[in-house]
């Protein structure tokens, strides 16, 4: 059975009965949907927590959120549906980046981490081939255009990459502009010379990182990886898979989060 509540005027739905609450945060240009095949294998024992990233609904004002702002909505929902407990945080993309700094700042909230293909995006340890930066900076340059350009060019604009991408998160018209806010601060930021914090993300509980290995570009150092593997109670696994590791490998992705979740 699933429940909802609404916090922030964002809509949160919880399904499961277990003990251990798992909140789920997907990324670019994906819904809440996104979560559908680890709801169904995980409801049967953990408390299962997802909502649509503020701005990204499209039946909703078109509206930028901040690095801070999100932070703060993600506050919002976990003291909500888990007010006593720290919960597990699982994260895909954009979901990773704002996930990861709301645990920055609540780690006491954070009891383990799910990040899946954006790891430590913004270390010291990322060296990228020239081919990978070039290929992500054109499409993220080309996201933050359509969301200053906005209206019917913007929507088609994003709808257009997210199928290039390969997008198969249910209809391409939820798709639109608006979901494309991240990428134009990212490099209103880069280009005014400043970060847009101070927190860089560390993990000091335990994480589990799951990763596609046939992709344009990475998101994460060999390092980050390796310090995983070596550290008692977190892994890093690549699959064959893409960008959407859950998707092209749901059987897979189910199977090392449960094990890794149940594991003593």
């Amino acid at each position: 059975m699933q429940e909802r509540v609404v916090v922030d005027n964002i809509d949160v739905f919880i399904e499961g009965q277990g003990e251990e609450t798992i909140v789920m945060i997907h990324g670019w240009p994906d819904t809440c949907r996104l979560w559908d095949q680890q709801v169904a294998e995980l409801k049967g024992s953990f408390r299962c927590v997802r909502f649509t990233l503020p701005g990204f609904d499209i039946t909703k004002p078109r509206k930028l959120y901040t690095l801070e702002e999100e932070v703060e909505i993600f506050a919002h929902i976990i003291d909500t549906v888990s007010p006593n407990k720290p919960v597990v945080l699982m994260l895909h993309d954009w979901g990773c980046y704002w996930g990861y700094q709301y645990y920055m700042r609540h780690q006491d909230r954070v009891k383990k981490l799910i990040g899946i293909d954006v790891g430590d995006v913004d270390s010291k340890d990322m060296h990228l081939p020239a081919k990978m930066i070039a290929f992500t900076v054109a499409y993220q340059l080309f996201l933050a255009a359509a969301w200053n350009i906005g209206g019917t060019t913007g929507d088609n604009m994003t709808r257009w990459l997210a199928r290039k991408f390969n997008f198969r998160g249910g209809d391409i018209n939820s798709v639109w502009s608006g979901m494309n806010y991240g990428y134009h601060l990212r490099w209103k930021y880069f280009l005014m010379g400043k970060r847009q914090t101070d927190k860089l993300f560390e993990p000091k509980c335990p994480m589990l990182f799951l990763y596609g290995k046939n992709k344009p570009t990475m998101f994460h150092s060999a390092k980050f990886v390796d310090e995983l593997n070596g550290r008692e109670g977190s892994r890093a696994v690549g699959f064959e898979a893409g960008h959407w590791v859950m998707l092209d490998q749901p059987q897979g992705v189910s199977a090392e989060i449960n094990g890794w979740l149940s594991a003593k």
